[in-house]
């Protein structure tokens, strides 16, 4: 599917957020990597065999709301 060079990683290589976006629908919370992966903005992930990667962000990036 990948067609830059070097080429990206593939959807099952650990790394496969690194791949190129060739759809980018922020509006939307989603990007289509060139390796078939659509990343959403929570850094949840579907993989194009249907697995499904639940989000991983880095503790202590919770947003939290107080009243002024």
């Amino acid at each position: 599917m990948c067609q830059h060079q070097p080429p990206c990683p593939t959807a099952d290589s650990a790394d496969r957020e690194a791949a190129q976006p060739v759809a980018h629908h922020p509006e939307q919370g989603w990007s289509l990597l060139c390796n078939g992966v659509l990343l959403f903005e929570d850094t949840g992930e579907l993989l194009p065999d249907g697995k499904i990667i639940d989000p991983h962000r880095p503790p202590g990036t919770r947003h939290v709301t107080t009243a002024a």
